[in-house]
């Protein structure tokens, strides 16, 4: 399995030197207590956490997997041993609200911490993971009394959460959903139906899961207008906040899956169980979007994170894998053959891989920021585009970071030939565990369908253009910048042609909305494109400048200005051929009648 070491040195650039947090959390703040000494060392504790405690337990993790045992989850050894360790740390804790039990530091940190987690042992992060978005569900929703008697128990980590949207015959379309609930003479409601895909719905690390679960009331209307929201504790609490009886909620079975083994991914059985209403009645779709958006920037964090860890085992291997020799002859001409980092497509999956986890990194915290400044910021209007930003950036960086972090994933068991495909190396698993980045929380196809057709098109342009000016407000600004000329130039260029290609698909669309669907994907990928090169521009942009100053660190800097370079010729060009499948159009895919899709 590939040792684990947290990028530290990345981190820092972009935190500090790319998106200056430091200035960022002062102005939100009104205070200097989150300064750079501060952040550095907790994101150093951090790092020996997942590199002490959760690297070592990944690939036995994999081996066991969970056990099932009449109704009874185990997670495998270690698991409970290290979450421990991590409540003790106070990691749950660190971007929650003071007044609720937490550090009161932002939530940008949180991410960089979670990033760290995921790229040790995603099983493993399943667990606290899910509850961050159970904590900002109760945060934005829940009474005094909700709060008081769930949602510091969920903080401080004594508890776990869960999201229950699924149900066996419907997954992204929750209007046909049929979990029911019944009011109870208490106030509170009887909810009855099966849940599918619920990560972490089950486990033996803590003493009561809170599932945050969607249920019909006997009167709500069809469709996604009649959804409703409810918490439902595994354990019932009583008023004094001790655990009472077992509630109506059970693990029927847990998934044999293809990847994230350690993780307990449940069918959860509501049997009339206790359930409480979170905010209006009918509006749970709305409420649950609090958790779902959390859900989707933690899921592409598993983007980057597979880029990382898989560039990491790759690039150990490729300098240490002796084979063959350099086209231009020998290398290191006292061995037997060269290391195969000295050919040429070796180092173009290396520098892919290196691109979309770097450029990934920069982009969510950079998203992670936007969404500190709709929590925490003064001025409205600044809340409102920030607010904007991540409606139009989320569905990028869920599909887009998760479709690379695979691609670079795969990119790390070819660099290793066969012994990639051999489990004992680690890589396979890599591929194994992302795999499911792309489906869940809203699959590609669903993102990109929310990009286009929502986010997009029903806003006349209104949020790309948003995030248009930024670009175009930096490549102003560097115009006349000679040293990033090669960046600005193109970035200009392609961000003109963005608004460009979109009012054509949306012109199409005028005479057929199907065109919307038949785009989406493409569309999707072309803007993660050039969103990463936006961030790769500006990351150059940072190197230079150190550069020129007389950095010390020579070598970081100028290998962050060659995987700009790599990113702009070899990557970026990518966006060419997108734009010929988007104009392939919609007849080529639809013409076909169904009944000639097979002939058998």
């Amino acid at each position: 399995m590939p040792d684990y070491k947290a990028p530290r040195r990345d981190i820092q650039f972009v935190m500090h030197e790319v998106l200056n947090v430091e200035d960022h959390y002062k102005a939100l703040r009104g205070d200097e207590e989150v300064n750079r000494d501060l952040i550095d060392a907790i994101v150093e504790e951090g790092a020996k956490f997942c590199e002490n405690e959760l690297a070592p337990i990944n690939r036995s993790g994999d081996e066991e997997g969970c056990g099932f045992d009449n109704g009874v989850v185990t997670t495998p050894k270690g698991f409970k041993e290290a979450y421990q360790k991590y409540v003790e740390g106070g990691w749950p804790s660190l971007s929650a609200p003071i007044e609720e039990g937490g550090q009161g530091l932002p939530n940008s940190l949180g991410i960089v911490m979670s990033e760290m987690v995921g790229t040790a042992n995603w099983s493993w992060g399943m667990y606290p993971g899910l509850s961050h978005g159970a904590i900002k569900t109760l945060e934005s929703h829940g009474t005094p009394e909700q709060k008081e008697r769930y949602l510091t128990r969920l903080i401080s980590g004594e508890w776990t959460g869960t999201m229950c949207l699924t149900e066996p015959h419907c997954g992204t379309d929750l209007g046909i959903l049929r979990t029911k609930a019944e009011p109870n003479a208490d106030g509170s409601y009887s909810i009855s139906g099966t849940k599918i895909f619920i990560s972490a719905g089950d486990h033996d690390m803590v003493d009561n899961i809170i599932h945050i679960v969607l249920a019909r009331l006997p009167d709500a209307p069809k469709g996604t207008k009649g959804i409703s929201l409810f918490i439902v504790p595994k354990v019932n609490v009583n008023e004094d906040g001790s655990l009472g009886e077992v509630n109506g909620v059970s693990c029927g079975s847990i998934e044999h899956k293809m990847g994230i083994k350690a993780s307990a991914t449940c069918v959860l059985n509501f049997e009339g169980a206790k359930g409480y209403l979170i905010g209006p009645p009918n509006r749970g779709l709305n409420c649950m979007f609090t958790f779902m958006n959390t859900a989707r920037i933690g899921t592409a964090l598993q983007g980057v994170a597979a880029a990382e860890g898989s560039y990491q085992g790759a690039l150990t291997y490729a300098k240490e894998r002796l084979a063959m020799r350099a086209l231009s002859g020998p290398k290191c001409p006292e061995k037997e053959a060269d290391p195969i980092i000295v050919h040429p497509d070796v180092r173009r999956m290396l520098l892919t891989q290196k691109a979309f986890a770097e450029g990934g990194r920069a982009l969510l915290y950079y998203l992670s920021m936007q969404g500190d400044i709709v929590e925490h910021g003064a001025d409205e209007e600044a809340k409102k585009l920030a607010d904007d930003l991540m409606a139009f950036l989320t569905p990028i960086a869920k599909a887009f970071c998760t479709e690379t972090g695979l691609e670079a994933a795969n990119h790390g068991v070819q660099v290793f030939g066969g012994h990639g495909f051999i489990r004992e190396w680690g890589m396979e698993q890599i591929v194994r565990d992302t795999r499911i980045a792309t489906l869940y929380e809203g699959t590609t196809g669903i993102q990109a369908l929310d990009l286009l057709g929502r986010k997009v098109m029903l806003t006349q342009g209104g949020l790309l253009k948003n995030f248009t000016k930024i670009v175009h407000k930096f490549c102003k600004e560097n115009a006349d910048n000679a040293d990033i000329a090669e960046f600005i130039e193109p970035l200009a260029a392609m961000n003109k042609e963005w608004g460009d290609l979109t009012t054509q698909i949306g012109m199409r669309a005028m005479a057929n909305q199907e065109e919307i669907g038949a785009a989406a994907v493409d569309y999707l990928m072309y803007s993660g494109y050039i969103t990463l090169a936006y961030f790769w521009a500006l990351m150059a942009k940072a190197a230079k400048e150190q550069l020129a100053a007389g950095t010390t660190e020579v070598g970081f800097y100028t290998a962050k200005v060659q995987t700009a370079q790599f990113y702009f010729k070899r990557i970026l060009p990518r966006t060419k051929s997108l734009v010929e499948t988007i104009n392939g159009g919609l007849d080529c895919l639809m013409d076909m009648e169904v009944d000639n899709f097979g002939f058998y």
